[in-house]
């Protein structure tokens, strides 16, 4: 029989508000890097959906004109897409326009995929919906400038969420084969082929643009010119750095509730200590050794630590779940880049939170049991 563990079972210690803190800890914790989570996948796809994680494009890429496309039969097509890491391969014909609605106009960038609205639909941003007053359904008249005005006539398909603000990202997704139609294209050229990775990190996003960089550079012909490779890290500086600003400060949130739960733990334990005073100079005096007494004692407090945790972690994925369904809390989207608060729940990051913390936490229970090594069983005792 393990005596610690059937000692501890018997030592009964109403420590709610030690429950309490502990639980509003891991709850802070947990959201944290929900949110953390939250942007990063939202931001990431945004910003994939606009330029993918790698663009391979003409050294001299005009949006406004229609020559240099870049080959779908190019000798380097099959290489970079068989390169492990490598999700998916999307071809895209970028065009500048104007567009108009009513009286009101405003320069947009068309972008054509392959998976975009047939027979002239077009997808627009919810914030040029906002400002040409557009809906599903409605038409939209688009210039583009080129040798000659050309003119098209689309319908609204769907009006999808803006991820991210600026006039520079007011991007109106159409069908692949329309773009390519306006610009006198064969079904095999295109403005840029877009990559997007498995492994979205920075280091893995940096390192596999070399890699396709250096894969088209050496499969190009001299007499060529290779397209040039380009990450969405390098288009969109402020937005990364903006994410790692937000990945140190939950780190931070970690480390913080971290220590106050644990300091919150020490002081219970020590109450729990000074309450049993009298079993510890029994137990000593039956010979149980400081260590197993200790054992005893730290086992009360983990079962507490551990009921906070689960209490904590309830909440939070729940408020998690209800956030991620309704986007109840929103945002200033200028300021923060999306307009509601984005949650997304990692599991095994969030054990791998729960279980850091969680041992760091018993490190601490580790400091009060010191007192018992000052308990002097002949006194304890005499005073029962």
């Amino acid at each position: 029989m393990n005596a610690p563990r059937f000692i501890s079972r018997r030592i009964r210690f109403e420590g709610k508000i030690a429950v309490i803190s502990i639980a509003i800890s891991f709850l802070v914790m947990i959201l944290a890097v929900a949110i953390s989570g939250g942007f990063r996948k939202e931001l990431r796809k945004g910003i994939t959906a606009i330029s993918g994680d790698i663009q391979l494009t003409p050294p001299d890429l005009n949006y406004v004109g229609e020559t240099d496309p870049i080959s779908l039969e190019a000798s380097w097509m099959e290489s970079t897409a068989a390169l492990p890491g490598i999700e998916a391969v999307i071809p895209a014909v970028y065009r500048a326009g104007i567009v108009r609605s009513g009286d009101n106009i405003h320069g947009v960038l068309f972008k054509g995929v392959p998976d975009g609205p047939d027979s002239l639909g077009v997808r627009v941003p919810s914030r040029l919906a906002r400002m040409l007053n557009l809906s599903e359904g409605d038409r939209l008249l688009a210039y583009f400038v080129g040798e000659r005005v050309k003119v098209r006539n689309f319908h609204v398909t769907e009006v999808y969420p803006s991820i991210l603000s600026g006039d520079e990202n007011l991007v109106v997704f159409a069908g692949l084969s329309d773009m390519q139609r306006l610009n006198g294209w064969s079904s095999d050229e295109v403005s840029a082929v877009e990559y997007s990775l498995t492994d979205k990190s920075n280091a893995a996003l940096e390192d596999m643009t070399n890699r396709v960089g250096t894969l088209v550079l050496l499969s190009t012909p001299q007499e060529e010119e290779a397209p040039l490779a380009s990450s969405a890290q390098n288009k969109y500086p402020s937005i990364f750095s903006w994410l790692d600003l937000i990945d140190l400060n939950v780190v931070m949130i970690l480390v913080l509730m971290t220590i106050v739960a644990g300091f919150n733990m020490i002081s219970g334990l020590l109450i729990l200590l000074f309450r049993n005073i009298s079993t510890i100079g029994t137990l000593k005096s039956m010979g149980m050794t400081d260590r197993a007494i200790s054992e005893v004692f730290v086992r009360v407090a983990a079962n507490l630590v551990l009921k906070g945790m689960l209490i904590g972690n309830a909440i939070a994925l729940l408020l998690c779940l209800v956030q991620g369904t309704t986007h109840f809390i929103r945002l200033n989207p200028d300021n923060y880049f999306v307009s509601f608060v984005p949650v997304h729940v990692n599991p095994w990051l969030i054990i791998g939170a729960d279980l850091a913390s969680f041992l760091v936490i018993l490190l601490f229970l580790l400091l009060p049991s010191l007192f018992i090594s000052r308990v002097d069983p002949a006194k304890t005792v005499r005073a029962q």
